[in-house]
């Protein structure tokens, strides 16, 4: 039996992250999140581009025209969604959610999803890096470890 597994060494990858600025008091950390953890693992910093969208909504065509650009081995998805009393925010976390997982499977490429989406603001804090971990840091690390997966799986690794 074979496994096929992708290691955790972003060192020789292309990474791009698109990140809402819309609740950019959250979305600030867990840029920084995504940027410690493809630093520990080995990335380069010129090889990693940040682009700043307005908010969430505009995130998933951003990450089409950077796929479309050819220069990136995984797109970070990154956005923070708080509940509000209207329901603006369950469509908004619906589409960004379809096209990201959209462009992931037209693509090939692996775009990972670091978008919070929170009922309250405590909820989106704990999830941006104090209690519940930083979603940067995950989407991060599941870019690296797809990179890899997928090299294994088309035999560009050993």
């Amino acid at each position: 039996m074979k496994f096929l597994e992708g290691n955790l060494v972003a060192k020789g990858k292309k990474y791009a992250i698109v990140i809402g600025r819309f609740n950019n008091f959250l979305g600030d950390q867990i840029l920084n999140g995504a940027l410690d953890c493809l630093k520990r693992h080995g990335a380069n910093m010129d090889d990693i581009s940040v682009a700043r969208v307005p908010g969430s909504f505009e995130i998933p065509l951003a990450v089409s025209k950077l796929i479309d650009a050819n220069k990136f081995d995984a797109v970070i998805a990154l956005g923070v969604l708080i509940r509000g009393a209207t329901p603006h925010f369950d469509y908004i976390a619906s589409e960004v959610t379809k096209g990201i997982g959209h462009l992931t499977l037209k693509s090939g490429i692996p775009v990972t999803f670091g978008i919070i989406t929170a009922d309250t603001i405590e909820q989106a804090i704990e999830r941006a890096g104090t209690k519940a971990g930083n979603k940067g840091w995950d989407a991060a690390l599941a870019a690296i470890e797809m990179v890899n997966l997928c090299d294994n799986i088309e035999g560009k690794t050993k």
